[in-house]
């Protein structure tokens, strides 16, 4: 039987606007207009120009033909126009493929072909590899728009037009309306694709909105932050920070290359206070030189994730007077979906007791209805005891419509009613989780279990210890061991053998590397070490 409530009430214009995180730049653009929203080089604009520009954007699409349900791409680092596509884009109810910057031509040409890209933006620094790639296509070419930059001399065009000349064909007034459904596509973005092509993952306008919440609630983000971005905008729609940021009226600082001097200097002379980074960005600003970093003035909030950081990292970051905050995600999960969220009895312990803490992912964000740790064959919640390891699953409105064009993968990744994300953890009696692993990652020697992140956060408290991954090496014995690729710091006089014998004082012995090589870490985009290039070089010694 029907409720009373249901009786002549119903969804009307009035009482019900689908979600969508574009609301947030028209309102940001009608009560702070004249507030700073851009600082790029020697430009700056404000928010009444960003909402303009990005009509713009919007409109020139429309009248190239894009249309509700198209994709539309682009290769771009952190720049204005990567901003002013994450609005104009969807705005036409598009849905905006922003590229790793860092891929080769074939694979950006699988993701142009099984997006079915309409048209495609392109910053100068990327016209090569994006003209290989179109060149490799088998399908119609899409239209190419050429986004120049000053920072880019003798840019070469590979388009018919040139951005800022596109926003001119646009209308300055035009009136986007939203989505018409919040379920409707906003972004699509792909994964790795680490042992195959990779897959496209679809979000929607609702969760976008969510989690744009979900970062200013989760972060404590005041009104007008000034915002670095380090994070690209290509990695989960930059953790769904360009429409966080533009809802809060804050500076969105674009940086075309994360270099410690260009990153100090932003801090020392543009205000900054926020800013998010993977734990080599971290590293990388721990190891600048000592003149770069005595520009940094103490109180800087960092976010972290896209790899579970050492607790050392994290310790060193904190005695340098950042403010961290740790959260972990995936892309099919609109980014950061968990965070280590503090009591502030912890503030009493000892800096390296809080950077283990910290180094914990920790609980849900308020906008994601369950994240859990399940047994993935019985699908049941394993002990809160800190030690029993099951598959870290979540399930609500911030997680992915799916896999484009991939049933079999989507069906999948949903099994049981819950996303699967691939990542082993444990989770302790506070009901706080932490990564131990990924599954791929785990190495199983002689029928035990080890962590890779368990060994590699004791070889990051060596002091002369700059990086360091663990991957399994094959051994006719125990099946696999434990093999450590370390990264060296500058000047550094350490062995093999010295950092053995470190791990041995700390771990149990089945755990302690058995090899260790001195060696750069080859890494994404997103700053993640690829391991599986390790495990190769692991398998060939």
């Amino acid at each position: 039987m029907a409720s009373i409530y249901d009786r002549d009430l119903d969804k009307t214009p009035a009482n019900y606007e689908p979600l969508s995180p574009l609301s947030f730049l028209r309102r940001t653009a009608e009560v702070f207009p004249h507030r700073l929203a851009v600082i790029h080089d020697a430009w700056r604009y404000d928010y009444a120009a960003l909402y303009t520009r990005s009509r713009r954007l919007a409109s020139a699409l429309e009248k190239q033909g894009i249309k509700p349900g198209d994709t539309v791409a682009i290769i771009a680092p952190n720049t204005p126009a990567h901003l002013e596509a994450h609005f104009g884009v969807p705005a036409t109810g598009a849905v905006l493929n922003a590229i790793n910057i860092r891929l080769d031509a074939a694979a950006i040409a699988f993701i142009l072909e099984h997006s079915e890209t309409r048209l495609l933006l392109v910053d100068a620094e990327f016209a090569g590899v994006a003209r290989q790639a179109l060149e490799l296509l088998k399908t119609p070419k899409p239209i190419v728009v050429d986004i120049d930059d000053a920072a880019v001399p003798d840019a070469k065009h590979i388009g018919s037009i040139e951005y800022e000349a596109f926003l001119q064909q646009g209308d300055p007034n035009y009136a986007w309306s939203g989505p018409k459904d919040e379920w409707d596509a906003i972004a699509l973005g792909y994964t790795s694709g680490t042992t195959g092509n990779p897959k496209g993952v679809v979000t929607h306008h609702r969760g976008a909105y969510l989690n744009t919440m979900g970062n200013s609630v989760t972060w404590n983000l005041p009104k007008h932050p000034v915002y670095l971005w380090t994070l690209p905008m290509f990695h989960c729609n930059g953790w769904c920070f360009p429409w966080t940021i533009t809802m809060l009226a804050g500076v969105h600082v674009c940086l075309r290359k994360v270099e410690p001097a260009a990153v100090f200097n932003a801090f020392a002379n543009l205000g900054v206070t926020h800013f998010c980074g993977a734990p080599t960005v971290l590293t990388m600003l721990i190891n600048a030189p000592e003149d770069v970093r005595a520009k940094l003035k103490p109180g800087v909030k960092c976010m972290t994730a896209g790899a579970a950081p050492p607790a050392a990292v994290i310790a060193a970051m904190e005695e340098m007077g950042f403010d961290i905050t740790h959260v972990y995600g995936l892309t099919e999960v609109y980014g950061p979906a968990v965070v280590c969220d503090w009591h502030e009895e912890w503030n009493r312990l000892s800096i390296s007791e809080r950077a283990g803490l910290k180094a914990r992912q920790g609980v849900r964000y308020h906008v994601e209805e369950g994240v859990t740790v399940l047994n993935p064959e019985t699908m049941q919640p394993v002990p809160a005891d800190g030690q029993t390891m099951g598959e870290i699953m979540f399930r609500g409105n911030v997680v992915m419509k799916g896999y484009l064009k991939n049933p079999k993968a989507t069906q999948e990744a949903f099994a049981g009613g819950w996303f699967h994300s691939g990542d082993l953890g444990v989770v302790y009696p506070n009901g706080y989780l932490q990564i131990k692993d990924r599954s791929k990652d785990i190495i199983i020697s002689g029928g035990e279990n080890i962590s890779t992140l368990e060994v590699e956060g004791v070889l990051y408290m060596h002091p002369d210890v700059m990086e360091a991954a663990v991957v399994a090496r094959p051994d006719p014995h125990w099946g696999e061991t434990p093999c450590a690729f370390v990264t060296l710091k500058q000047g550094s006089k350490a062995t093999p053998d010295d950092l053995i014998a470190f791990a041995r004082e700390r771990l149990a012995k089945f755990k302690v590397p058995k090899t260790v090589v001195f060696s750069e870490l080859p890494k994404t985009s997103t700053g993640k070490i690829q391991k599986f290039e390790l495990r190769e070089r692991a398998r060939k010694l």
